[in-house]
């Protein structure tokens, strides 16, 4: 009978460890997410203030053209 309950425990902790790990895969997986999310947004803010430069430029070279 004592054997049983051991085993029982066994399983039961075991159960419980699996549960933890799945929990902070999940959460470093997220953190991941988040990070990759912020980055692409950083690299897409730096993508549209270079078209800006570039459209400032194109527009000044016209107007020095015409002139």
């Amino acid at each position: 009978m004592d054997r049983d309950r051991i085993e029982g425990k066994e399983k039961e902790l075991e159960g419980e460890a699996q549960q933890k790990w799945g929990e902070a895969k999940d959460k470093a997986r997220d953190a991941w997410e988040d990070v990759k999310d912020e980055a692409e947004d950083v690299a897409d803010g730096v993508e549209d203030r270079w078209d800006r430069r570039d459209e400032r430029s194109d527009e000044l070279v016209d107007e020095s053209e015409s002139r």
